[in-house]
């Protein structure tokens, strides 16, 4: 099958294969998001070993799986392992064996083990093995290439990207597989021949995100509501309960994650650490600490700081479409349809609710569109503290070259046309903004419309425009 995108996570895995010294490659990312798929179609399936965890099976299954791949591989014992040292002491044996499958060009011996995390079962000395595997023996061989892949992202970040003992600096690279762009997702659907519109692919991102298990499953002969209401709302629908496997295919002890999801998910524009922690079910303390690192580093979530109030601290804000979605109708499976919410008032504030995450997940984008790809700039949001009434910047861009871009964004069924009262509000909006910063950069006022505007329709102070289509590049 064909690799789609993931350009830049194929040239690490070219770098791996072209370095001379050995190579410990993490690859690591939510549920669904293709780290197995990218690895097995990356090398043709043709590595010197391959083994998976498998979930919910304890150390003695673990081992047997762990055995049945050796011997796949050439391994002559009849018995499986005792523990992992041994487990690991034969792969070392089998590695170093003539008979070894190579890479054809490299030379390369290409060591794939996928569900890392489920092979590390209660009370088992998994982590000792691999340790003792790579810092005695693999960290020599300038010719291994080892990989290590996992969908519960928390055991890949504390056990061996943060790890202060065996894995201290051990990993040499990683590859944090995220959601597909616009663009990805374009390139996918027409691999699957589904004539969707550009217009379609946001409406469908705007639920499924760049997930590429989810897009998988779009069928091209239905529209897109009509494809939410297969996947979610039927008895046997795809989706009907991936959210609630979701975290805790992630996350041991969820139920702190999915705490902090629900508050973020109840405020536009995010909470602070401070804020979360006064929530009962959350609570304060380094659990905090490292769920918060987690949903961030798996791209659930973003940090960032609100422009000119850094003093408040950072905030914290959900930017994954899917779990946006599931949150605002979590009540989804008492429902008869999703068709019948769509057009409803609750169906459009979550839709502009989720236009303005899509926008913040293709920053690079619309960077590019306005020609400040080269130069430093930094996205915000902000609220008013002092006015009256009061305002929120939802997206502003702070660039270095004294222009701050205030960008207002609209997912609208036809072209935009903007009103006299909504042109006097952007207007007010951005000179509460100069008055509560005391800000001196010249500001343009940014419209990122989903339909770009109307022919001959009013722009009023808009100075510059982001269509659609300028997201897809």
């Amino acid at each position: 099958m064909k690799i789609i995108g993931r350009k830049a996570e194929q040239d690490i895995l070219n770098q791996c294969m072209a370095s001379t010294r050995p190579e410990f490659l993490a690859v690591y990312g939510r549920r669904r998001i293709g780290k197995t798929f990218l690895i097995r179609e990356f090398f043709h399936n043709r590595f010197s070993f391959y083994a998976s965890g498998v979930p919910e099976l304890k150390t003695k299954g673990q081992l047997k799986v762990f055995h049945e791949s050796l011997r796949q591989y050439g391994s002559e014992d009849s018995a499986p392992p005792a523990d992992w040292l041994e487990a690991f002491s034969r792969l070392r044996k089998l590695l170093e064996s003539d008979q070894v499958s190579r890479d054809p060009v490299s030379g390369k011996r290409v060591v794939f083990l996928d569900e890392l995390p489920w092979m590390d079962t209660a009370r088992s000395d998994f982590k000792t093995g691999l340790d003792y595997f790579w810092n005695t023996w693999g960290s020599a061989q300038s010719d291994l290439l080892l990989i290590v892949c996992g969908s519960a992202a928390s055991w890949i970040i504390t056990h061996l990207l943060n790890d202060q003992g065996g894995f201290y600096h051990r990993v040499t690279r990683r590859i944090h597989l995220l959601p597909f762009s616009l663009q990805e997702c374009e390139l996918l659907l027409a691999e699957n021949h589904s004539p969707m519109t550009r217009r379609q692919i946001m409406t469908s991102y705007l639920v499924l995100g760049g997930v590429p298990f989810y897009l998988n499953l779009l069928d091209a002969r239905l529209s897109p509501d009509q494809n939410i209401e297969a996947l979610f709302f039927r008895e046997r629908g795809e989706l009907r309960y991936e959210y609630q496997h979701l975290f805790r295919s992630l996350f041991r002890n969820a139920e702190k994650h999915l705490a902090i999801i629900a508050a973020l998910s109840r405020r536009r524009g995010g909470l602070t650490r401070a804020e979360l922690a006064q929530i009962p079910e959350i609570g304060d303390g380094e659990p905090l600490t490292k769920a918060l690192s987690e949903l961030t580093e798996c791209g659930f979530i973003r940090k960032y700081n609100s422009f000119a109030t850094p003093q408040r601290g950072c905030f914290f804000q959900v930017i994954d479409p899917f779990t946006l979605w599931c949150q605002h109708f979590q009540s989804i499976h008492a429902s008869d349809s999703w068709l019948v919410r769509v057009h409803s008032p609750e169906y459009y504030a979550w839709r502009g609710l989720a236009f303005e995450t899509l926008c913040l997940n293709h920053l690079d984008q619309i960077k590019n569109t306005l020609g400040i790809s080269g130069i430093q700039a930094d996205a915000y949001s902000w609220r008013s503290s002092g006015s009256s009434p009061g305002a929120q910047i939802d997206l502003l861009i702070d660039r270095k070259d004294d222009v701050i871009n205030l960008c207002e964004m609209k997912f609208t069924t036809e072209p935009f046309s903007l009103t006299v009262a909504e042109d006097r509000q952007l207007l007010q909006k951005a000179e509460i903004f100069r008055k509560e910063t005391g800000i001196r950069k010249a500001i343009h006022l940014t419209l990122v419309s989903a339909e770009g505007l109307s022919p001959g329709g009013n722009g009023g102070s808009i100075t510059q425009l982001i269509t659609g289509d300028d997201l897809f590049r």
